[in-house]
């Protein structure tokens, strides 16, 4: 059970039993003066009628009696029997109990005497006092009221704080967000908010960019493949351009293809969870990634937590952007554990090259979405490298670059297997 319960409970539980023992200190403090008159009754009685009376001086001396008490009375010997009587008739003593007592219906007291004998009085001193208990308990429920008041609110107002943070992050405001200092079950909550609009915030910003980029990169080669079959339909062209023009066009087409490619795994990425995470054989995967481009990978046996179409897609990115920019260079794959003493503690993919390698002044934008070095091919379409990194940190790794000392570039995945980090984290 969590720590918000546990103050409920206890608030409550502390509010009953607080309340219990006032009602309860009010009830015996309010019958402490009839137990006084009842015992002073009682004296009087074993004075005023001894056990030695006759039944009929008995009867006279009770009627006395009971019009000094200004009630009724009634006296019984030890085994129950009535001996004497004036006034309302009065229930019969429980011979059971060993002391005096107070019933309720009627409301009566009942004194043993010394003797052993039994008085029974029902007088207007022994009324309960309605008035002062009813007023007492009024007085005890709003001191309550007013202890409890603190607690609801400062429970109640953190919540509407929070609420408030919602409806304005669900109206719009994707900066919106909630307090969430202090401790407690409230608090974790609001950070759980904040935690989660942080991400959508990134994830809405991340998919504006990649839409605004994508509109600015896919207008040029549209608007060419829109020229080309213009051109290719005119009359009287060229056989020679129409063949260059098609040529155009296919790569036009490859290269939109891509793009549309490329943007619907950065959706699929997004929408991917821990939930469709599998064990991996990571360095089977590299090996038909590297026997795809026409080449060996190399590594150990290694496992890993993911899912393996994402990863497939990471390593083919890297070797793809390789094959692009290092044309005809050496090229190489390599697979490997982490830990070489525990296979399944993740994995590292490395791809190197013997290109040309990344000016340094590229090197700070490359994983940006639609980023293309001073060297890149015009047949990319500069999101490889962006979705290979997102996929590495979505399952809880990075995606570095380093320059080889002999001359190309090195890029090395890292992937933990750990549970994914959140989507699109900078």
């Amino acid at each position: 059970m969590n720590r918000f319960f546990w103050q409920v409970y206890l608030a409550l539980l502390g509010v009953i039993v607080v309340f219990c023992a006032f009602a309860a200190a009010l009830f015996f403090r309010g019958h402490e003066p009839h137990i006084r008159h009842l015992t002073a009754a009682a004296a009087v009685a074993e004075v005023a009628l001894p056990a030695d009376v006759s039944a009929a001086d008995a009867q006279a001396r009770m009627q006395k009696f009971a019009s000094a008490l200004g009630g009724s009375a009634a006296l019984y010997a030890a085994d129950g029997t009535r001996v004497a009587e004036a006034g309302q008739p009065l229930p019969r003593p429980d011979l059971q109990r060993a002391s005096s007592y107070l019933t309720r219906h009627p409301f009566t007291g009942v004194a043993k005497l010394s003797d052993g004998r039994w008085l029974v009085v029902g007088a207007r001193d022994l009324d309960p006092p309605h008035g002062p208990m009813f007023a007492s308990l009024v007085a005890l429920a709003l001191l309550i009221a007013a202890a409890a008041w603190p607690l609801a609110r400062g429970v109640t107002r953190r919540l509407e704080r929070l609420t408030t943070s919602v409806r304005a992050f669900g109206a719009g405001d994707l900066a919106a967000r909630a307090d969430a200092s202090g401790q407690g079950e409230i608090a974790a909550l609001a950070a759980a908010f904040n935690a989660s609009a942080e991400r959508i915030e990134r994830l809405i910003a991340s998919q504006r960019g990649l839409l605004a980029g994508a509109s600015h990169e896919l207008r040029s080669p549209l608007a060419r493949v829109r020229v080309a079959a213009e051109l290719i339909g005119a009359e009287n062209a060229p056989p020679a351009r129409n063949e260059a023009l098609r040529a155009q066009l296919a790569r036009d087409i490859a290269q939109l293809d891509a793009a549309v490619e490329e943007l619907l795994a950065v959706s699929r990425l997004d929408l991917l969870g821990s939930a469709d995470h599998a064990l991996v054989d990571v360095l089977a995967l590299a090996a038909e990634e590297a026997a795809r481009a026409g080449i060996e990978a190399s590594g150990a046996p290694a496992q890993l937590l993911g899912d393996a179409r994402s990863l497939r897609h990471l390593l083919r990115n890297l070797i793809a952007n390789a094959e692009r920019h290092a044309a005809g260079a050496e090229l190489r794959v390599r697979a490997e554990p982490l830990d070489p003493a525990r296979p399944e503690s993740g994995a590292r993919f490395v791809v190197e090259d013997a290109g040309p390698g990344i000016a340094e002044a590229d090197r700070a934008r490359i994983f940006q979405p639609f980023a293309k070095g001073a060297a890149a091919s015009a047949d990319g379409a500069g999101l490889g490298l962006a979705i290979a990194r997102q996929i590495a940190r979505h399952h809880g790794g990075e995606l570095s670059y380093a320059p080889r000392a002999d001359g190309g570039s090195v890029f090395t995945a890292t992937l933990p297997g750990r549970a994914p980090a959140p989507a699109n984290s900078k």
